[in-house]
């Protein structure tokens, strides 16, 4: 009995890090949407997020599948409750990779800066979700850890670049507006997946110490 209970928790292991790695291949194509201006490749950001909502029930079904139908012990217990709450993290992880595609698509390349700092913002997020998934299958305490102060790091990014696009705003008298607006929101969705990363780099730690920062679990 234990085997297979074994078996399937490799299998939720597996698909965690399939759909983590469909976020984070969704926050590249959006980042790379929005430098190059390409339509097509945000189209594909929005079709990337449909795969990503199905990934999240298979793998509430397996979770529940576990809970029901197994006898899992303490330690087990988190380890699905946990993977049940970051789930929900990455699916909207895809939704805002999703709402970065929606704006490129409405909107023409930006003139308004040259996208570096949105580029390191991009990378840094999904380096955040690759090693939040990375420290659950590997019950990594202290990588997890590293994620949650990296959030740091990506919000100050934000503050920078929103003052950066701001002053542009200035220097053009209002000219690109709308256009520093809609990369002010793209930096915004950005720094809420550095926040949904963080969110499961908490729930991992609570899988493996049983404590969760939010809860007396």
């Amino acid at each position: 009995m234990r085997n297979k209970f074994d078996m399937q928790l490799g299998m939720l292991n597996e698909q965690l890090i399939h759909m983590g790695e469909l976020c984070e291949l969704a926050i590249n194509r959006a980042t790379k949407a929005l430098q190059n201006g390409s339509i097509e490749e945000a189209k594909n950001v929005i079709d990337a997020d449909q795969e990503i909502d199905q990934m999240e029930k298979d793998i509430e079904r397996l979770c529940l599948k576990l809970l029901l139908q197994q006898q899992p012990v303490a330690r087990d217990l988190r380890q699905i409750s946990a993977a049940l709450k970051m789930i929900t993290d990455m699916e909207r992880i895809g939704d805002q990779a999703s709402d970065i595609a929606e704006i490129i698509i409405s909107e023409k390349k930006s003139q308004v800066t040259d996208l570096k700092k949105i580029g390191s913002m991009s990378e840094a997020a999904a380096k955040m979700v690759r090693d939040s998934v990375t420290s659950y299958v590997n019950k990594d305490l202290e990588l997890c850890r590293r994620v949650m102060e990296a959030d740091d790091a990506v919000d100050i990014m934000f503050e920078e670049t929103k003052k950066e696009l701001i002053d542009a705003i200035a220097d053009n008298k209002g000219d690109q507006g709308k256009e520093a607006i809609d990369l002010i929101m793209v930096a915004k969705y950005l720094e809420r997946i550095g926040d949904h990363a963080t969110n499961i780099a908490e729930w991992v730690e609570f899988s493996i110490t049983g404590i969760h920062k939010d809860s007396q679990i």
